[in-house]
């Protein structure tokens, strides 16, 4: 059996829901198609809300309680439950057991080595418009509105274009194909035509308690961004429908760029052997409870999308409401491709719902979650057929009726009525002294070396075949790097810097893409690209937020250092 492992960036688990939540239906046949050829699991939650240990957790099958990977801000290879030689990625299993292995786009934070993959293109943000911020109200990604590049040039389509590319190909040997989109990651910007599919007249907007917040215990409503925050400024500022139109927009896009994906799939000789897996890596807020994206334990933060097709398998139009986790994917596609997992993952295969999507089951639903920056305690919840229960740490707790609160508006964790449910959902979580501590946050680390000295410039060299080179080079002003035909050179001039997103695959000067990890701390995010898409050939474009300039070098210039 083949695999087509399909995975998108911060999608709600409502999009496929007939319920009118936001906007009617939402634009999505592909994955309505896709969820009725199989088995849609309606009740799937995610490990941990957040993007990386969620991708972390799924891709290496072990919980964030045992690695210690709650949140981004910690550094995956610094856990020692990762670093056993037992653990091996979902994409190693496969590789090891004679698969090929193509992975494009958004898949993971990190696993890019070829011990995982036999080919590997990562993810890529598209270049902001011109005049961004659209909406107005902050930079960076929290960022909406039309983009200026066509379809055929956003980073998403160019993955699926490869990913379309494999399904093409004539294989000697099993497949284990991802494909994963950044969108609707924020910013959200995607052609106007999704913008218009759904009119603001027709958004209905999530219902708010104003005292919501008021029974939550203090570490909950750390979680929370709560009053004041960029949810509260949307909502003051008289745009929180434009909010919404543009994150239905985007989820429309790649609503499209997936279909596109399963259509290749439809048409190739691999149709009827290539067991197909959709997920979301978590949910997402739009203002509910007052909070806006992600790393939330209530239900929009952690209720995903799980849909499976497994030839021989699975039946059409199944539906299973049993609570289970996105750790159980990488047991059920071992079992479904007779492997044999390592000892060390966690989760439960899914296969006997498979079979019968209301087989008894268990819930293994639970989700952690910690701090951004106070990592001294890891957040636990379960949802269950009895509620939601949290426990951020002692005597601070929640829990939810969702039956007759499906809002999770009041808090009854106290309620005698409820006392011997808490009990229950309470040992079923990991303990205290079971779930390991967090890891330090990387953004409370101390920076290495020496503050006062002067940082060099920082250059890079991509090439016109949207690969980089495999070399990154930190040199003085005046030193020679080496000399690359058909370039872009970035001049970087001792500034602050973060991490910048590059030019789109399939742009007018196919510019390619740097790993996320080479350029942490070397460029603003938004330095240069927003802008790359009009620069002429040997034109200098001056950044407005870092003072960067960059420059595109035809094959008859040679570098402007050397």
């Amino acid at each position: 059996m083949n695999v087509l492992f399909l995975v998108a960036d911060d999608l709600n688990s409502w999009m496929l829901e007939d319920a009118d939540r936001y906007a009617g239906k939402v634009v999505a046949p592909n994955l309505r198609k896709l969820a009725s050829s199989g088995v849609n699991f309606t009740r799937a939650y995610t490990a941990a809300p957040v993007c990386s240990p969620s991708r972390t957790a799924f891709f290496s099958g072990v919980a964030p309680w045992k690695t210690g990977i709650y949140n981004n801000a910690q550094i995956i290879n610094e856990s020692e439950a990762l670093n056993q030689d037992a653990v091996l990625s979902l994409a190693g299993l496969f590789k090891k057991s004679g698969y090929g292995t193509y992975g494009y786009g958004k898949i993971t934070h990190g696993w890019d080595q070829k011990e995982h993959w036999d080919d590997k293109v990562g993810h890529k943000r598209d270049p902001a418009p011109p005049g961004a911020p659209l909406a107005k109200l902050s930079g960076g990604e929290q960022d909406w509105g039309p983009i200026h590049l066509t379809e055929e040039q956003m980073n998403d389509t160019g993955g699926a274009n490869k990913a379309i590319a494999v399904l093409e190909k004539k294989h000697d040997r099993p497949f284990f194909l991802a494909y994963g989109s950044f969108n609707p990651h924020m910013p959200w910007y995607v052609p106007k035509k999704y913008f218009d599919m759904y009119p603001l007249d027709q958004i209905v907007l999530p219902e708010l308690k104003d005292d919501d917040l008021d029974d939550l215990p203090p570490l909950a409503k750390a979680v929370s961004n709560g009053i004041g925050s960029f949810a509260d400024k949307v909502i003051r500022s008289g745009k929180h429908k434009e909010a919404v139109q543009a994150y239905l927009a985007t989820t429309t896009y790649v609503d499209t760029q997936m279909g596109r994906v399963l259509d290749a799939l439809e048409k190739s000789p691999y149709k009827d052997n290539t067991i197909v897996v959709f997920l979301t890596d978590h949910g997402f807020h739009l203002g509910e409870k007052h909070h806006w994206q992600k790393t939330t334990l209530w239900e929009e933060g952690t209720h995903t999308l799980l849909m499976f097709r497994a030839p021989g398998v699975t039946e059409t139009g199944g539906v299973s409401q049993r609570f289970v986790s996105l750790l159980d994917i990488y047991p059920t596609l071992a079992e479904l491709c007779d492997l044999t997992p390592p000892a060390t993952i966690d989760g439960r295969s899914l296969v006997p719902l498979l079979k019968d999507p209301m087989a008894p089951w268990q819930s293994t639903a639970i989700t952690g979650l910690c701090h951004k920056t106070k990592t001294d305690l890891a957040y636990i919840s379960i949802r269950h057929e009895l509620g939601r229960y949290t426990r951020y740490g002692a005597d601070e707790e929640e829990f939810y009726d969702t039956t007759k609160d499906p809002h999770e508006w009041t808090n009854q964790v106290d309620d005698p009525e409820y006392a011997a449910t808490v009990k229950k959902l309470r040992a079923l979580v990991p303990g205290f002294e079971d779930a390991a501590q967090p890891l330090p946050s990387a953004l409370t680390q101390k920076r290495r070396g020496n503050p006062k000295k002067k940082r060099r410039n920082s250059s890079v060299l991509l090439n016109h075949e949207n690969k980089p080179n495999r070399r990154t080079y930190h040199e003085s002003l005046h030193s020679k790097p080496p000399f690359t035909p058909n370039s872009v050179k970035i001049d970087q001039r001792n500034h602050g810097t973060r991490r910048f997103g590059p030019a789109p695959i399939g742009g007018p000067f196919r510019t390619g893409s740097i790993r996320q990890r080479q350029v942490t701390r070397w460029a603003n995010r938004r330095g240069w690209a927003s802008q790359m898409a009009d620069a002429c050939v040997g034109s200098r474009i001056p950044s407005s937020r870092t003072g960067c300039r960059l420059r595109l070098l035809p094959a008859s210039d040679r570098c402007p250092c050397g």
